[in-house]
């Protein structure tokens, strides 16, 4: 994997990080989400406007990774009304590398070498040490399943847009239709919440869009990726976002211990390393 991949990675790690923090420090989460996903939908239409169409053979991807967004959204919802950001956040992050390379595996039959995939599990093990004594009551087991079913969205969502996205005639037009297809996220969330909605400062409702092309941009970049390398390496270098969310998580909302994160950090920057070599 050569230096520009893993630097357009890591960048959309960062960028992911910042807007699941934007989510976590809003006061009305559900409404935050929908106006991510109006976020996406914007510059999406912008997109698929300008660029030739993606191809009839990738619309059974976008339609299902659609579906599966949502039921990534409602979970994530759930978790961070549940959890702390540096806490869930390496849970639903922190399984989807392996996952999603095993499931690269058995699906398309794309395999990595072992040293890869040594790096690969230390990702997810460094990303795994930020969740120590979860299981100690710390965090509500509700807020625990939903982190886990957040995980499993994540692979779900990752296989089929990266199957998808090498499918595509372009690349842009398979990222810009996945965006204007979350225009059915937001109008079911502002469709079913107007109060709530009314309710917003034009602060936040700027803030959340602004998320929402954060997100977007950070998901482009991850797809562009996948065109260029395996699934999994790709996603076990994007996962390195959870070490950016642990960081704001101390620094933003003042969350704590912070030994555990510089442990993780060290883990994960040697995994970054290993992938490195190894692919």
């Amino acid at each position: 994997m050569s230096a520009g991949i893993i630097t357009i990675v890591l960048g959309a790690a960062f960028l992911h990080a910042l807007w699941n923090a934007v989510v976590k420090g809003a006061g009305d989460k559900t409404i935050m989400l929908g106006l991510i996903a109006l976020g996406h939908v914007v510059p999406g239409i912008v997109v698929v406007a300008l660029v030739p169409s993606p191809g009839w053979a990738v619309w059974p991807y976008v339609l299902a990774s659609t579906v599966i967004h949502w039921g990534y959204y409602y979970f994530l919802n759930v978790a961070y009304r549940l959890g702390d950001l540096s806490v869930i956040y390496p849970i639903a992050r922190g399984l989807a590398p392996v996952m999603i390379t095993l499931g690269a595996q058995v699906w398309i039959g794309e395999t990595v070498p072992p040293l890869a995939w040594a790096g690969i599990l230390t990702v997810s093990g460094g990303i795994m040490v930020l969740t120590r004594g979860v299981f100690s009551g710390t965090l509500p087991k509700a807020g625990l399943m939903a982190a886990l079913a957040v995980a499993v969205m994540v692979a779900a969502y990752s296989l089929v847009d990266g199957v998808g996205v090498r499918l595509s005639n372009n690349t842009l037009a398979y990222v810009g239709w996945l965006f204007v297809f979350e225009i059915i996220v937001a109008a079911f969330i502002f469709s079913t919440r107007l109060e709530r909605l009314r309710a917003v400062s034009p602060r936040v409702i700027a803030l959340g869009f602004l998320g929402g092309v954060i997100s977007g941009a950070a998901y482009g970049l991850v797809l562009y990726a996948k065109t260029l390398a395996p699934l999994g390496l790709v996603s076990a270098l994007r996962e390195t976002s959870v070490i950016f969310a642990a960081m704001i998580g101390v620094l933003w909302f003042h969350e704590g211990p912070r030994g555990n994160r510089l442990i993780a950090a060290g883990i994960v920057a040697v995994g970054i390393i290993v992938i490195g070599l190894g692919a």
